[in-house]
Parts: structure tokens; sequence; C-alpha cells
């Protein structure tokens, strides 16, 4: 070969070199859902605005794998396998059973999860401050709202005689939740209607037993999330006055809702994640809290209802739909 042709070739793929290295540098995250990407897609948006916060735009610096398990709980473990045999950089688990599904599947990669309980109870951190081990995250705490949900929703509707609470039994929280929503019901002298719902196909015949009950507290789920237009169409079809965790739930027409901001969540745990990326480790990354709780009333709900809502529950309110 001659000398100028063997320079030429050697120019040729020295060049190449940076843009191989770049590749194989890329990190990549693992996203694991629970619900289901077209139900899903402004939280998306949060998270990946909180990656951008951090310095990371998905397909510049960091490349994302998606999973989804479509309100089918018993495929998340197979996915998280999935995103653990890609060699992940990190894994995001969105919802208490996907975290199950990470932890179960790895003890080495990086996990940061958004969890509706309270991680230590349900076993996925050591503690808050020090969570140890390969995962933190972010919580909402959702059970600890019990008994504040039962008291506004009693307080906008009184004198009912049973007030009906949907929950997911498939979630590793199920028992505790009902547990603790039962003990206040107990403590306020009212009468509660448990109703099991772990599949969308089972809305239907739900809602057919809500004659029961004059209204309706919905746990918090991410079934429930993903099918939340349909809970709320359901509801308002039913005529039965319904409160929910999310303010995303009163927005699409729910009549109320009660909790901290879920959108908030997602992008602390896009934060969480640009920070792993950068170098630091779950174990030294304490589990994120809400700090602010809101209440949203939508007027045109209870207009169409036949409800006067108290002025003192209006009063209360961080946000009214009218």
């Amino acid at each position: 070969m001659k000398r100028r042709t063997f320079i030429s070739l050697l120019g040729g793929a020295v060049a190449t070199w940076p843009l191989a290295a770049r590749a194989q540098r890329m990190p990549i995250i693992g996203y694991l859902n629970a619900g289901s990407s077209d139900s899903q897609s402004a939280n998306l948006a949060v998270f990946r605005q909180g990656l951008a916060d951090a310095g990371y735009v998905e397909g510049q610096n960091v490349a994302i794998e998606y999973r989804w398990s479509r309100d089918q709980p018993d495929r998340l473990p197979a996915l998280a396998a999935e995103l653990v045999g890609r060699k992940v950089t990190v894994l995001y688990a969105v919802s208490n059973a996907a975290a199950y599904a990470a932890k179960a599947a790895t003890s080495t990669i990086p996990i940061v999860f958004l969890s509706g309980g309270d991680p230590v109870e349900i076993g996925l951190v050591a503690s808050l401050n020090r969570p140890g081990g390969n995962a933190t995250g972010v919580t909402l705490f959702l059970n600890e709202l019990a008994g504040k949900r039962l008291e506004l929703l009693r307080e906008t509707v009184p004198n009912v005689a049973v007030i009906a609470f949907m929950v997911n039994p498939t979630n590793p929280r199920a028992k505790v939740n009902t547990s603790e929503l039962q003990t206040a019901a107990r403590v306020a002298g009212q009468e509660i209607l448990l109703l099991n719902v772990g599949h969308e196909s089972e809305f239907d015949a739900a809602f057919a037993t809500l004659i029961q009950a004059g209204a309706l507290l919905v746990d918090g789920d991410i079934l429930f999330s993903d099918q939340r237009d349909r809970l709320v169409k359901l509801a308002a079809q039913h005529h039965v006055p319904a409160s929910y965790q999310v303010r995303e739930s009163a927005v699409a027409g729910g009549l109320m809702s009660y909790g901290p901001s879920l959108s908030d969540g997602h992008r602390q745990a896009g934060l969480y994640v640009g920070r792993i990326l950068k170098g630091e480790r779950p174990e030294d990354l304490p589990v994120m809290r809400p700090t602010k709780f809101e209440l949203v009333i939508n007027l045109k709900a209870a207009k169409a209802l036949g409800l006067d809502i108290p002025a003192t529950v209006i009063a209360r309110a961080d946000e009214v739909i009218e």
C-alpha cells in the first residue's frame, strides 16, 4: 500500500473514532411504566423536562428505552428483565409495582422510582434519608391523605350514608391504604363500601354496585390514572360525586381532588435520574417527598351533579375550576 493511501485511510478511521466513542458513552435510561404511552404523555414530558434541567436531552446526550405494561402488572417483571438485559445505565420505575419489578430484576443498576406509598414500609429502601442499596426516588405518600380526603368529601357531600372506596387489589399498597381509610371512617362514623378493581374490564361492574353508595373515593393507582377520562365519565353517567388524589382528574371533569402534584413528582424524578447519570449514588440521595398538597374543586362538575359546594370547602381550595 502506498504511503499516501495509507495516511488517507488512517485519517478517515481516526475521524470516525470519536463518533463511535461518543455513541458508546451515551447513557441509556430504562423507562418502566405500569401504564400506557398514550395516557402518560404529559407525565413523560415533565420527566424529560426534569432531565433537561439536569443537563440531559433525549437523543443528544442520553437515550431512553421505553417499556409499558399497559395496566397489566404481571408483565412488569419480564419488561424489567428486558431493560436490565439492555444494560441500561439507570432505571426509572413509575408506580409501586414497577419499582418492585425493577428491584427484583437488578441489585446493581441504579433505580429511581415514583411511588405512591411509603417506600420504607413497602421495602423499596432502608430509610428515607439513607435509602441504601441501589434505589431511591420520589414518594407521594398518598396513603397519609386517607383521613383528610374522607373529611373533605364528607364536608362536600354531607349526610351520605355510604361512601365507596375504589382500590386496585394488585397494588402492593392496597391493603394498607384500605386499612387506613377504614380506620378514618370508623373514627368519623362513616360506612365504607370497598370496590376492588384490578383491570379496566371491571369498571362497569364496579360502577353498577354504586347504587349502594352516595359518593366515591378513588385510590391512588396508575390503573386509575391511566383510565382517568373513563373513570370521570362513568362517575358523571352514574351521577356519583367522586374525589380523586391528583389534580389532573379534577381538570378532566372530576368533582374534586386532594393530593400532591403528580407532575412535580415526575419532574423531581427526572432531576434525580440526571444526578445519578452524573455519578451520584442512589444510596446517598434521600427519598424526596411532597411539600405541598392541593385541593382542586370543579364547579362545572358540581353543577352537573346538582351539588352546592359549601363555602367552607371552596375557601380552602387551591384551585377552583368554573
